[in-house]
């Protein structure tokens, strides 16, 4: 979005590795347009970058204990037959000795005969060094479009990350020192343009 200042979108969201690249590529684009053909992007799909920030959830709110995170709304552009990825970014908080971290994302559902209230949707084993925090992407495009089509389903996931001893590393509701360290959803949409744009 042309009117976020470089600034603003560095306090939402400091340290997510996708966002920087954005705000590098609006720049190039900024120095390309001054002059240039237009005439071939007719024919050609063009891909925009939605960034979807979870919100609340009336769902969530109603489920006993603190829920973990996270509802996402998402905008109209976001259609099922148009998304080309969609990437779920969480970042996992620092380690103090090398340790493998198992990532869970678990999409709510509405509690079954037997109590259950999640299904799987990913799970994935990471080595992490002691150092700095990192933000691991993991692609949910599948999960997306059933939201989309259904969307009394999307109520929600939440997000687990365990090292060994149990600890939990995943930031999901921002501590202290943690601005910006929020989950978010990356999503890449195509719009293919209609080939008979000149003929009204």
């Amino acid at each position: 979005a042309p009117n976020i200042s470089r600034d603003v979108i560095k306090q939402l969201l400091p340290k997510a590795p996708p966002l920087q690249e954005l705000i590098d590529q609006y720049d190039v684009q900024r120095d390309d347009s001054s002059d240039g053909s237009l005439e071939d992007d007719d024919y050609h799909a063009t891909t925009e970058t939605i960034i979807t920030m979870p919100t609340e959830s009336d769902f969530l709110v109603q489920m006993e204990g603190k829920p973990k995170c996270c509802f996402f709304k998402f905008s109209s552009k976001i259609q099922y037959n148009k998304v080309v990825k969609a990437q779920l970014w969480i970042y996992l908080r620092q380690v103090q000795k090398p340790t493998t971290v198992f990532v869970q994302i678990l999409r709510l559902i509405k509690p079954m005969k037997d109590g259950t209230r999640y299904t799987g949707i990913r799970s994935l084993k990471l080595d992490m060094n002691p150092g700095t925090g990192i933000w691991q992407s993991i692609d949910v495009k599948t999960v997306l479009q059933n939201w989309l089509k259904q969307p009394e389903s999307n109520l929600g996931i939440e997000i687990k990350a365990f090292d060994e001893t149990g600890r939990d590393l995943a930031v999901t509701f921002p501590g202290p020192g943690e601005d910006g360290l929020n989950p978010f959803l990356e999503v890449r949409v195509t719009d293919t343009p209609k080939r008979s744009r000149r003929d009204f």
